[in-house]
């Protein structure tokens, strides 16, 4: 997990952290850090790949951030959290148990 104080720390690598809970319902915290400033796309897909809904699309500054995803609407499984920025593309299960 990144550092405590995500305000003021700036990872060196880009990074998605695995979300917190896992498994949830309905919301979990999600986490990630820049190097430097990016465009950010972080998408939540189901295991079929179709988009279930973009979280982030904007440009970011460097540091982590931290951002909730509310699933309530969602159905129970296992779905694909893709975080795009800059040249750095990472994905991570998550688990929706309601």
């Amino acid at each position: 997990m990144p550092p405590l104080d995500l305000a003021t720390q700036v990872p060196e690598d880009f990074v998605l952290h695995q979300n917190y809970p896992n498994p949830f319902n309905p919301e979990t915290r999600i986490i990630y850090g820049l190097p430097q400033a990016a465009e950010v796309t972080l998408e939540v897909y189901d295991i079929t790949g179709k988009k279930i809904q973009t979280l982030v699309r904007s440009r970011q500054q460097a540091g982590y951030h931290d951002i909730t995803w509310n699933a309530q609407n969602v159905s129970s499984g296992m779905y694909i959290l893709q975080i795009q920025a800059g040249y750095f593309t990472s994905t991570k299960k998550v688990v929706l148990m309601k």
